[in-house]
């Protein structure tokens, strides 16, 4: 964390370090003030006009919706890796967005705290750890160790890695649930649970698979991750079989622990209505939010994980322990709370955040946003914690088109990576611009050698090498002058694009910030040719040498976030002084040094050859996986990750192709329909007439923003009715996201898709 706090004077926002010697202007200007009303919301006002609201509770604001950076401390959060497997590239992308969105905060001026920690429970790890014959906290915490020492190989720097099986962890956890059981919020309940009828055991989530209730996929355990990805409850599976035996499961009835999710409905609602993140994380618990919530089982019948905290006496809390999903997330404030007992609460009190005033970011894959953002804030609620502002939920990570695949040795681990002596720099930048953040992203060794020969090589570092090298050469560094009009509002836009990134949630709006202003670089000095200048016009050449060094010291700044340890060498080459991660935003105007000698290039092109060679060792590790197993076992993926389903082999002609009557269309309206988790009644001009189409688009698009929207439309479907609406027609949406089929140019509603 960067050693910066927060003063506001009566208009101004500064960033201090904590001795005052620098006092760094970050562009704001607002005065907070505002008075509670009687519903707990306190208004806050920003040059007299209405701006964010802080929801209270007891008297105390829990988060604030400013723009970063704000006065309370922030924490940001990446979802615990459960520890029982290798890590690859697909399950960087979380942590490495993590990092950057933590690191970008604190370039702002935000105070932060970035934290994380390995989720030891649960099945999965007592399963593996049965297969190898040893406890499962011995295996779990061979894995947190591997963990701890990968992370950091690239450069994602948690102020505190933890994990849920310490002592922090498990006294917070019981604190928590004797909270929720005090306030009424836990009952008894006899449910049915599999059970191995030969073994005379109970078999608890990954324990248990067969058929989800709900799409009928395979699922496993409390998921159906092969399918509609819903949670479940014990008890839910269709004709269960025992994972440890094979043998067909049978259900009994057994006692325990729920959480009445059911009673907070209200407060959810309002919750996901205050979410800020990804579109994705904001709306798709709206299924489950806004329809019959139910209640959720928080024990299980096993002997690894946190004691239920039952009182003496209490029979039904006896061998159990708590569900996974409880601990693993209040993880988040114990490791929180451990950095705070190491630094001390001077440089950061981890109760600011989580239980006064501060932002609460948390950073998931996707196949996880029903627990961050109905289960945790409702514990969080009763707990009387505060509830996270924002949620940012990641898209997957394919190999080559395909899933990753940890049984068919599909993947590029992160010591393969790491072996094969790339920086660490080159994978984050590829992670963390190459799509927006929420959507799947597919990596390939040919498009990295295009990503970083394109953009780093030819573009980021083309600019660097050529203005620093000729700097050194004819001036020793940095020319006597001073930034031009120009270069300056060249690099205030592009601090203003940063800062808009932040606060979009948009990892990639950073990196594409900080590349622009690179390409901007090389327009400059090649429009500007100091090399003719420096005789015909000493004086100019002087002043576009030095933008281009200016705009070389930003670059270090604005990439800090995404390439820290090339950041750091450029910083280096500048000849400034300390650190280029103790920088803020107003250091890429701050005048350069002055001496520096020639730079060394800051990357380097990554041959053809390189290329086939990385592919064939790739495709001859598959193929020695893959050599005895039959295809059929490719169906149990790695559960991170997600794999595009293949062309269908069913061909039809150009007549039945010709016979669907495509239309574009618009939206003119957009409203719920009554009783229905996800369906729209939508009003859409489709030339000729207003059709009335029902979508199932309600939990993935925000309603409002629907409205003149231009759409495709299947205009000759059977009429049908959902709900009791009539639907005249369908609307074309692709992928599980429902991204809606437009067009690139300006066609009038009714004109045909040929």
């Amino acid at each position: 964390m960067k050693p910066v706090r927060l003063e506001y004077s009566e208009s101004d926002r500064y960033a201090n370090d904590p001795t005052n010697h620098r006092r760094q202007y970050i562009t704001h200007d607002e005065t907070k003030s505002g008075a509670t009303d009687g519903t707990g919301e306190t208004e806050a006002t920003a040059d007299g006009e209405i701006g964010g609201f802080y929801t209270h509770r007891n008297g105390v604001d829990s988060m604030s919706h400013d723009d970063y950076p704000t006065e309370e401390p922030a924490v940001v959060t990446c979802g615990l890796p459960y520890a029982n497997g290798e890590l690859h590239i697909g399950h960087l992308r979380t942590y490495v967005g993590g990092d950057v969105y933590s690191r970008a905060l604190e370039t702002l001026g935000q105070q932060t705290a970035f934290v994380s920690g390995s989720d030891m429970h649960g099945t999965p790890v007592a399963v593996n750890a049965e297969k190898e014959g040893v406890s499962p906290r011995e295996f779990a915490l061979r894995h947190h160790d591997k963990y701890e020492a990968t992370f950091p190989k690239f450069d994602i720097e948690f102020d505190n890695y933890g994990h849920t099986d310490d002592e922090t962890n498990t006294e917070l956890t019981q604190e928590i649930v004797r909270k929720l059981d005090e306030e009424g919020y836990i009952y008894e309940k006899e449910i049915k649970v599999a059970w191995d009828p030969i073994e005379d055991d109970p078999l608890p989530d990954r324990y248990v698979e067969g058929t989800c209730p709900y799409c009928g996929a395979h699922a496993r355990g409390d998921e159906c991750d092969e399918g509609c990805g819903r949670h479940l409850e014990p008890g839910e599976i269709e004709d269960p079989t025992s994972i440890r035996t094979g043998n067909p499961a049978e259900y009994r009835e057994r006692t325990h622990k729920f959480f009445r999710v059911s009673e907070l409905q209200e407060y959810l609602q309002g919750f996901i209505d205050r979410l800020e993140g990804t579109s994705n994380a904001k709306n798709q618990p709206r299924e489950w939010i806004e329809g019959e919530l139910q209640d959720w089982c928080i024990s299980r019948d096993m002997d690894w994980g946190i004691d239920y905290p039952g009182d003496e006496g209490d029979e039904a809390s006896e061998d159990l322990v708590l569900y996974v999903w409880v601990d693993a997330p209040i993880e988040y404030i114990a490791s929180t709370k451990q950095y705070t007992e190491r630094v001390g609460a001077d440089t950061y009190d981890w109760e600011e955040p989580w239980k006064d005033a501060g932002e609460i970011v948390h950073i998931i894959g996707r196949d996880i946003i029903q627990h961050h953002t109905v289960f945790w804030p409702a514990m969080l609620h009763v707990a009387e914690y505060n509830e996270p502002r924002a949620v940012m939920a990641s898209g997957f990570v394919n190999l080559n088109g395909k899933g990753f695949s940890t049984s068919r040795n599909r993947a590029v681990w992160a010591d393969d990576y790491l072996d094969e002596g790339f920086a660490p720099d080159l994978l984050r930048y590829y992670l963390a611009t190459n799509g927006g953040f929420q959507q799947d992203v597919d990596f390939s060794w040919d498009r990295f050698q295009e990503r970083v020969n394109g953009e780093l090589v030819g573009t980021v570092g083309n600019f660097v090498y050529r203005s620093l090298l000729f700097a050194a050469r004819n001036y020793d560094g940095a020319p006597d002058a001073e930034t031009s009009d120009e270069v300056r509002e060249r690099i205030e836009d592009a601090i203003d694009e940063f800062t808009a990134a932040v606060n979009d949630y948009s990892i990639k709006d950073l990196g594409d910030a900080a590349t622009a202003l690179a390409a901007f670089g090389n327009e400059y000095i090649q429009r500007n040719e100091p090399w003719k200048l420096t005789d015909e016009d000493p004086e100019r050449a002087e002043q576009v040498i030095y933008d281009c060094v200016q705009l070389s010291k930003a670059l270090a700044v604005l990439f800090e976030p995404i390439l820290p340890g090339k950041a750091e060498t450029l910083w280096a080459q500048l000849g400034e002084d300390g650190s280029v991660h103790e920088t803020v935003v107003a250091d890429a105007l701050a005048a350069p040094r002055g001496d520096f000698g020639e730079p060394d290039e800051l990357f380097a092109q990554i041959e053809d050859e390189r290329v086939e060679e990385l592919n064939e060792t790739l495709d001859e590790r598959i193929e020695a996986a893959t050599s005895d197993e039959d295809e059929a076992d490719d169906e149990h993926e790695d559960e991170t990750v997600s794999d595009h389903k293949p062309i269908s082999d069913d061909r039809i002609s150009f007549d039945e192709f010709q016979d669907l009557d495509l239309r574009v269309g618009r939206i003119e309206s957009a409203e719920p329909i009554e009783g229905a988790d996800a369906l729209l009644r939508l009003e859409v001009d489709i030339g000729p007439e207003t059709r009335q189409i029902v979508a199932g688009l309600k939990q993935l698009h925000d309603v409002e923003d629907l409205e003149g929207k231009k759409i495709v439309v299947v205009a000759n479907l059977e009429k049908a009715e959902l709900f009791g609406v009539e639907s005249n027609g369908m609307v074309l949406a692709a992928g599980e996201e429902a991204d809606l089929l437009t067009t690139h140019a300006d066609a009038e509603p009714g004109t045909k898709i040929k």
